[in-house]
């Protein structure tokens, strides 16, 4: 490894400025935004990997061939000013500024109120380190002991990193340790560091394989340090401005591409289990499943089929139907739409070398190819070997678009669940087509599981142009988020896995994957006990996908009836989602819309409260929901520290009043989970037991009113959940403008779009014993008649 020390500056054009370094390196110094400066290193003016997948500025979808690391489209592209004096090049925008010192190594200000204050500075003795014999690179960075990281994506542990090593290598972890096992499934180089004065987020677009040194090295020669290393591609990073965490997280996810806007029944309860589909009568097991919810009373809206519909004796083999298992795949789906429930089948991107269509394939030269041969990679794959398909070939992508198309769509399925897809492909240099001009699989791993979404994605949206595509992925990296729903791979049953797949799925939401969940009731182990059980649903209906999955050790299946003791106590957790579904609906719009997270920790909207920064168990699900999940066995009581802000919480279920800024001991008897929402807030629910997402005829806008005298605005998104409608302005979007005196409760309505909902009347709800009056438009009452609400 050799340090770049010294520099000299070449020229400056349009938003980039160009400094020539060691070794034949330039530095690129890229003004973006007056928040967003991007640095990056080429060598003669060549990138390792000439394109990125993961910038696309403003919601737009990428071309397959990626985008052109030199381009700057789609950026705002800001004024800046540049000066050169004693040994320093100054870069400045209206709100950020960098300072190239010689030897080299940069320092990072922001504008505070009219002063440049520095926030953060690389390591002086040496910064920026290559590889000669080797592809390796290294970024230094300076690190105060009182700094707190967050992100990276899917990691295991506290959800502040200061303190530990990671590495980015996607691995299928199955019974991973969820406080302990590094590295997982996801490839997410970006996290955000937190200071007293500011926090601001460092994206690393790599796709190689990588390593995060947190504060978990130190070296005699050098003062505290941090550091991003990396076996191979390009150094090249962006550095988001916030001031506030919110902001650094929003602007990557829009940096990203944003988050995909799903059908509603998505947000459903989603019944999965490989036991049905690996028993000899799998589509007699999966009608079961259907009768079962009914018998139970337990609402649904999908299921995900599990790989063992694709067997031959034990292996699986991808769009292969076993029709010994199911001999009518086409009735089978029927069934389900007939119960209002919808498929999602689970595909892989390995064909084992005795799949029925290997040779076919690999013919056609569709898999990544070994790096001394012209055959395909062989890799150990689910207790076998095969092949991997190479997405970077745009004849793969054909293939598969058709296989999803012909072999799952127009067989009644609905989704393609996209698993095993971590390409362990151990042979690092095995060759990738590259769309005709080839690369090393160790450059672009990660970016195979993200075109097999894309693939799976216009397949879907080509044979269904009209519906909004759902999807699934465990495996990825930064772009994910366009195209896909999300969880944490196959988490073991305990409960140290309840409680740290918590903060894991914080640690996502933060880097940009909001749409997320976990294994309910844990996928590897043995079978949950009936609390453990209990407390893993009522955890789960709060997170945006709720999905109760299982391949218990002991052959036993997680199912919500698996216990008849607290059936009664699961039934009622699953009611509660349907029940806040008008609520997580426009939470996804908002995410979709304005890039806000859906799940949230509690510091991420009372940064000013020190205390939500200790490390604990609670969560917001959106701004206004504070969960408080029971994560211990044995528990009847639990404190519950609630965020200082300037208007209190109630309790969801008395309605009891707390000032915030104080910790507050709750009951929590098996059947509740402690909930809080915070005043000011105006929940949408549902006041009918939905069955699932397609019956929503009824609507309630729960009302938690400020205490003292003021106002709070609110805007509440509805459609027909599944098309594309709302682009032609077929929406219904509520705009509720709440004031609060001493005597009344103000409420000023309007709305906007010209879809007309299923509910034609609104119950507004206020807490139980409140004495203000309610008035709704200048009108004394507690409903309101769509028809009677005036357009914006």
């Amino acid at each position: 490894m050799k340090t770049l020390k010294n520099w000299e500056f070449i020229h400056q054009e349009n938003n980039r400025i160009d400094i020539q370094c060691d070794y034949s390196w330039k530095l690129h110094i890229f003004v973006l935004e007056q928040d967003i400066f991007r640095v990056a290193f080429s060598q003669d003016n060549h990138f390792r990997v000439p394109q990125t997948w993961a910038i696309t500025p403003n919601q737009a979808d990428i071309a397959w061939q990626g985008r052109d690391r030199w381009s700057l489209a789609n950026f705002s592209l800001p004024a800046y000013s540049v000066s050169e004096e004693d040994n320093q090049i100054i870069i400045a925008s209206e709100q950020l500024r960098v300072i190239v010192h010689q030897p080299l190594w940069l320092e990072w200000q922001y504008n505070n109120n009219g002063t440049w204050t520095t926030f953060v500075a690389d390591r002086k003795t040496g910064a920026y380190l290559f590889g000669i014999s080797n592809a390796q690179i290294s970024h230094f960075l300076q690190r105060d002991v009182a700094d707190q990281y967050y992100g990276l994506g899917e990691k295991a542990g506290n959800l502040n990193r200061h303190g530990r090593r990671f590495e980015m290598r996607n691995l299928d972890a199955m019974g991973y340790n969820a406080e302990t096992t590094d590295p997982l499934y996801k490839h997410i180089p970006f996290y955000i560091t937190h200071t007293d004065n500011v926090s601001y987020g460092l994206y690393y677009d790599n796709l190689a394989s990588c390593w995060f040194r947190l504060g978990s090295e130190i070296d005699n020669y050098h003062t505290y340090y941090r550091s991003y290393q990396a076996e191979d591609g390009d150094l090249d990073y962006y550095m988001i401005l916030g001031p506030k965490i919110l902001d650094v997280t929003k602007k990557y996810t829009a940096l990203t591409g944003g988050t995909i806007f799903g059908p509603k029944w998505s947000l459903g309860y989603s019944g999965s289990t490989m036991h049905y589909t690996d028993a000899p009568d799998a589509q007699e097991q999966l009608k079961k499943f259907v009768d079962l919810c009914e018998q139970h009373a337990i609402p649904c809206d999908s299921f995900q089929l599990s790989s063992g519909y694709t067997s031959i004796g034990n292996k699986r083999y991808v769009f292969n139907w076993n029709y010994d298992k199911v001999p009518q795949p086409k009735e089978m789906s029927a069934y389900f739409h007939r119960a209002g429930m919808k498929l999602a089948a689970n595909i892989k991107p390995c064909l084992l070398h005795d799949h029925p269509k290997y040779h076919e394939v690999a013919q056609a030269g569709l898999f990544i190819q070994d790096s001394e041969s012209n055959k395909p990679e062989i890799s150990v794959f689910w207790d076998d070997e095969g092949s991997h398909l190479d997405f970077t070939n745009p004849n793969t992508i054909d293939w598969w678009k058709t296989n999803v198309k012909q072999q799952l769509l127009e067989y009644g399925i609905d989704s393609t669940w996209n698993d095993n897809n971590e390409f362990e492909v151990w042979d690092n240099n095995a060759k990738c087509h590259y769309f005709g001009n080839g690369l090393p699989i160790k450059l672009i791993r990660p970016l195979q599981p993200l075109l097999m979404m894309k693939a799976s994605y216009e397949a879907q949206l080509e044979y269904a142009p009209h519906l909004r595509p759902y999807l699934i992925s465990r495996s990825g990296s930064p772009g994910m988020n366009r195209y896909v729903q999300t969880w944490s791979g196959d988490n073991r049953t305990n409960w140290n896995t309840l409680r740290y797949n918590i903060k894991m799925g914080l640690g996502m939401s933060l880097s940009g994957l909001y749409n997320l969940g976990h294994d309910v009731g844990g996928f590897s182990g043995n079978k949950p006990d009936p609390e453990l059980f209990v407390r893993w649903v009522q955890n789960g209906v709060m997170h945006p996908r709720f999905t109760i999955h299982s391949w218990n050790d002991d052959k036993t299946v997680n199912e919500p009836w698996m216990y008849p003791e607290v059936t009664p106590i699961i039934r009622e957790a699953i009611k509660l989602r349907y029940r806040l579904m008008p609520y997580l609906y426009n939470l996804l719009w908002k995410a979709y819309h304005e890039h806000e997270p859906m799940l949230r920790p509690t510091f991420l909207d009372h940064e000013w409260d020190s205390n939500t920064f200790k490390e604990n168990d609670d969560y917001l699900l959106g701004q206004d929901l504070l969960v408080a999940s029971v994560v211990e066995p044995g528990q009847t009581t639990r404190e519950v520290y609630l965020p200082d802000n300037q208007h209190g919480w109630y309790d969801f279920y008395t309605h009891k009043w707390f000032a915030g800024k104080q910790t507050v001991t709750v009951a929590t008897p098996l059947e509740k989970i402690p909930l809080f929402i915070k005043a000011g807030s105006i929940l949408p629910l549902s006041k009918t037991q939905l069955k699932n997402t397609l019956h929503d005829n009824q609507r309630e806008l729960l009302i938690m009113p400020l205490l003292d005298k003021g106002h709070t605005t609110v805007t509440l998104f509805d459609d027909d959940g599944v098309s594309f409608d709302y682009l032609k302005d077929n929406y219904f979007s509520l705009n509720l403008n709440m004031q609060c005196t001493d005597n009344t409760i103000e409420l000023t309505i309007n709305k906007s779009g010209n879809f007309i909902p299923e509910y034609n009347e609104i119950t507004l709800t206020l807490p139980f014993g409140e004495k203000r009056e309610l008035i709704i438009n200048g009108i004394p009452g507690n409903k309101i008649n769509i028809s009677d609400i005036k357009s914006s």
